[in-house]
């Protein structure tokens, strides 16, 4: 009985065993199959998230490349709004400035002329009329600058017709004889090119000259031909330093090329009055005062209205 008992113990230990076996590899089998299933899923869900990944960088890269473009177009066009700005306001300083100068001559010619300042007052604004029109919200800051030119421009208008009246009746006040230039306008001095054609010292082609020409030394004093206006002061090209005057009945004298001036815009000058000095200023070879006379706008030959010897 005893080994009946153990032969049969074996083969049931060995009968589980063997299905514990068989039950171990289906496990295994499953798991095997499980891990392998979720590895391609895995896969394909990282090369997805990369192909997206990949599509989202393009779409911000593109909208970065259009941000950067629209941001050079708004800065060329700001660059080119500043340029025109800059350009309107140097048109505007110097509208400013040319209405400032036309005030302090006319201001100069009616106390000279002894008029009524209750008809030729310069510091009123001039009188403008129409339909008053609605702000427009459309308006920007071009058209106002426009305006403000228009405006400027019709100050400009009007006070060259002040100046006008003033000049005439000036004129009927005045003797011509007095108007006329008559002195020699450096101290000492002499003709080193006369009025006329001539060859260009610079270029050595023929040119018209329109004054003559007095060599003098460095600092000399140049001296007002005539009594008279001075219409303008400062730096022109070619001539340098220049002096106008306006003498009346048509008469007005420059006097160029100088070292520098002593005089200003609406002063009243005598004849012989210091205007500057002689220097070498602008289209210039050597120091010497450029003497141009006009007759109502006309060059003429300074030669007749200087002195002899």
């Amino acid at each position: 009985m005893l080994k009946l008992k153990k032969s049969t113990t074996g083969r049931i230990f060995g009968l589980v065993a063997s299905r514990n076996i068989a039950i171990g590899g289906m496990v295994l089998a499953s798991a095997a199959l499980l891990f392998g299933g979720w590895g391609v899923y895995s896969v394909l869900q990282t090369s997805q998230l990369t192909l997206a990944l990949k599509q989202t960088q393009v779409a911000l890269d593109y909208a970065q490349l259009n941000k950067t473009q629209a941001l050079a177009d708004l800065q060329r066009k700001l660059d080119a709004d500043q340029q025109k700005m800059a350009l309107y306001a140097r048109t505007l300083g110097q509208m400013q400035a040319r209405i400032s100068r036309l005030d302090q001559l006319g201001s100069k010619l009616v106390d000279v002329a002894s008029l009524d300042r209750s008809a030729f007052d310069f510091g009123l604004e001039p009188a403008f009329g129409g339909p008053r029109e609605q702000n427009s919200d459309l308006m920007n800051v071009e058209a106002g600058l426009h305006e403000t030119m228009q405006h400027l421009d019709g100050r400009l208008h009007q006070l060259g017709a002040q100046l006008t009246a003033v000049d005439y009746i000036l004129e009927k006040k005045s003797s011509a004889k007095s108007a006329r230039p008559h002195a020699w306008p450096t101290e000492g001095g002499w003709i080193s090119s006369r009025f006329g054609a001539r060859i260009d010292p610079f270029t050595g082609n023929p040119a018209q000259h329109n004054g003559v020409d007095i060599a003098n030394r460095y600092g000399a004093p140049v001296l007002a031909a005539s009594r008279g206006v001075v219409i303008f002061a400062g730096k022109m090209p070619d001539y340098g330093y220049v002096v106008d005057i306006e003498h009346g009945h048509g008469f007005k004298t420059r006097y160029g090329h100088m070292g520098s001036t002593a005089v200003n815009i609406g002063d009243i000058v005598k004849h012989n009055q210091l205007l500057g000095r002689i220097g070498s200023t602008g289209h210039s070879t050597g120091p010497h005062l450029h003497y141009e006379v006009r007759r109502y706008d006309k060059v003429v030959n300074p030669r007749s209205f200087l002195p002899r010897g």
